[in-house]
């Protein structure tokens, strides 16, 4: 892609009208040659989505550097053509790249065994690769709520405007003087539109400082090439929109800031200088009582405590029976795979406390989450009309966020296996949030799924590979999370699930509806006065896409929340669910026989 700047002639990549209709769309993505150059995605005339500036190795909005085991990149500048291209490592994958109807970039890839083409990865991941979406100087994060947060240096344009509204981003808390300012450092952030931009090849760093600094128009500037320790110099001009927070670091940017808001920044670190030593000293302090206390017990009680060396808080035998009441059933909020959970009152944000490790006792101590479990309201006839769609919506939404964390965001790949409605807790304000991890499995460097003789988890939940072959990945739980949207949606349980015309689980029932191109019908009754049709619509699709029965046609959870977050995309037609098997019996149950899922059917036959 790119433009020939002798004839003028431009090479872009046009969507299509839908999926099965091959007329020009309303999606374009080409090269811009306003400033540095970056792709776009327009959608007529609006930019809806941009890569961000080329840092050498790769457009800075793509985090997802695993493509370079099958690609490589390249971007060629010069005085007849500015273009990009990529070429595959190995020619046996057959490979194409797309911008579906729907505006989102798509590299496939050809599945032999099924045939088909499998979705490798995705350019815009979620709702913050909506262009500029939080304003100027702001930068957007999905791990925040609102997503939008204003730069260091500066706050909001029009204080008064809802969380949900920002549009009119940020300004500078302290104008600038031009002959005392200063740059602060940002890092991990995805580098900010560069169509008003300077570049030079040649310079580095420091020159590269210099020349803003003499400019007053200036407002920031950073390496143009990551390789090598950083060279070139690209220079921004006007406002900073479009900057997006990422985990990891590979291009700086240095903002321009008045000198007071650099003064500001070294008394900040004084504050945390003396802060962190304070902890310091705390910390050894406590851990020192921890040790001396852990002695002490054991003299007194001849026992030995593992793992002493933990990062845990570890709370004595005493002060959890007295927290429980004395392990009192009138403090049990839910029952475990490993034993039940008690209550305790605290504070702060949903975590895990500490441990205790006494005796035969091994205990973990989490904070209490006063709105129980999910289940708790959708399965109940008198506590589900509490629960409109804007609640459940949200729920939907934050499971999948914190999915997205798990498989994706945090230090390790982790696969947690028993995602079910009960494992979903609420906060004082309904907020969703994951638990119950001793199920999950941890994959480690280029893992991407496991397998295990011994399949433990709670059938309904579990996807069709890992039931019956042990076969677990993120598509596992993907799997998981699309029967609890359709179970949010219908208010009913997918085991327990059963209907006078058909034999057919949740899922199945979802699928006739959706086949009939009546999904609307599996909608909860009790949400006829608060539903949004477009929502409920979505979440039904988005529900059977990631149950489909085949791991490599569900979504990932990139995919699924950018799905959820947008009104008006052409989703994916869903196919056949995993389980779409007609049931003959009236009842069936789940052992495990040796380490194995047995699935043992009772059929009552009727004579003729």
């Amino acid at each position: 892609m790119g433009k020939n700047l002798v004839t003028g002639t431009d090479w872009n990549v046009t969507s299509w009208k839908s999926t099965d209709d091959p007329t020009p769309g309303e999606y374009v993505n080409r090269v811009d040659s306003n400033g540095y150059l970056q792709l776009f995605v327009y959608r007529n005339s609006s930019i809806v989505y941009t890569t961000g500036p080329w840092n050498g190795i790769k457009f800075s909005g793509s985090p997802n550097s695993k493509a370079n085991q099958y690609y490589t990149f390249e971007y060629v500048i010069n005085q007849q053509e500015i273009y990009y291209k990529y070429a595959l490592k190995n020619d046996y994958m057959p490979t194409r790249v797309v911008i579906n109807p729907s505006g989102v970039i798509e590299h496939l890839t050809w599945m032999e065994h099924t045939q088909s083409w499998f979705i490798y990865l995705t350019a815009q991941l979620d709702n913050c690769d909506r262009f500029a979406l939080c304003g100027p100087y702001s930068s957007c994060s999905t791990n925040n709520s609102p997503p939008c947060e204003c730069l260091k240096g500066f706050q909001l344009r029009y204080p008064q405007e809802s969380a949900a509204e920002w549009y009119s981003g940020c300004v500078r808390r302290t104008s600038l003087d031009c002959n005392h300012d200063g740059f602060l450092k940002f890092s991990g952030i995805k580098m900010p539109d560069s169509r008003n931009s300077w570049y030079n090849e040649s310079m580095n760093l420091e020159e590269c400082e210099k020349m803003c600094l003499a400019d007053c128009n200036c407002t920031a500037y950073s390496n143009l090439d990551v390789r090598n320790g950083g060279s070139g110099c690209l220079l921004w001009f006007g406002e900073l929109i479009d900057i997006k927070e990422f985990s990891q670091n590979e291009q700086d940017l240095y903002v321009r800031v008045a000198a007071s808001e650099l003064d500001r920044k070294r008394w900040r670190k004084r504050s945390v200088l003396i802060a962190v030593i304070s902890a310091v000293v705390t910390t050894f302090i406590l851990n020192f009582l921890a040790w001396f206390s852990i002695q002490r017990r054991k003299r007194r009680t001849g026992s030995e405590v593992e793992n002493e060396d933990m990062e845990l808080p570890l709370f004595d035998l005493i002060t959890v029976t007295s927290a429980t009441e004395n392990f009192s059933s009138a403090n049990v909020i839910g029952e475990g795979g490993f034993g039940p959970v008690y209550k305790l009152q605290h504070r702060n944000l949903v975590k895990l406390l500490g441990c205790c490790l006494e005796g035969e006792e091994r205990m973990l101590i989490y904070e209490f989450m006063p709105n129980a479990s999910l289940d708790y309201f959708i399965f109940d006839p008198s506590r589900k009309i509490s629960l409109a769609w804007k609640h459940r919506f949200e729920i939907a939404t934050g499971i999948s966020r914190g999915l997205l964390y798990l498989h994706q965001d945090s230090r390790l790949r982790i696969i947690h296996r028993d995602l079910k409605t009960s494992n979903i807790l609420l906060d004082s304000d309904m907020n969703a949030k994951i638990s119950d991890f001793g199920l999950a499995k941890i994959l480690g460097g280029d893992q991407v799924e496991g397998k295990t003789k011994r399949v433990i988890g709670t059938y309904g939940y579990m996807s069709p590979e890992y039931a019956v072959d042990g076969k677990y990945s993120v598509k596992s739980d993907v799997f998981s999370i699309g029967v609890i949207i359709l179970e949010i949606v219908s208010g009913r349980k997918n085991r327990k699930f059963h209907h006078l015309e058909h034999h057919h689980n949740l899922l199945g029932h979802a699928w006739l509806f959706w086949t009939e191109g009546q999904a609307l019908e599996l909608m909860d009754e009790c949400l006829k006065e608060s539903f949004s049709e477009s929502q409920v619509l979505r979440c039904i699709q988005v529900g059977l896409l990631c149950v489909q029965k085949l791991p490599e046609d569900r979504p990932t959870m990139e995919s699924v929340i950018f799905w959820l977050g947008n009104e008006g995309l052409v989703l994916p037609q869903p196919k056949q669910p995993g389980f779409f098997i007609e049931r003959n019996s009236m009842e069936s149950t789940v052992s495990l026989d040796e380490g194995y899922l047995t699935i043992v059917s009772i059929t009552i036959l009727d004579p003729r």
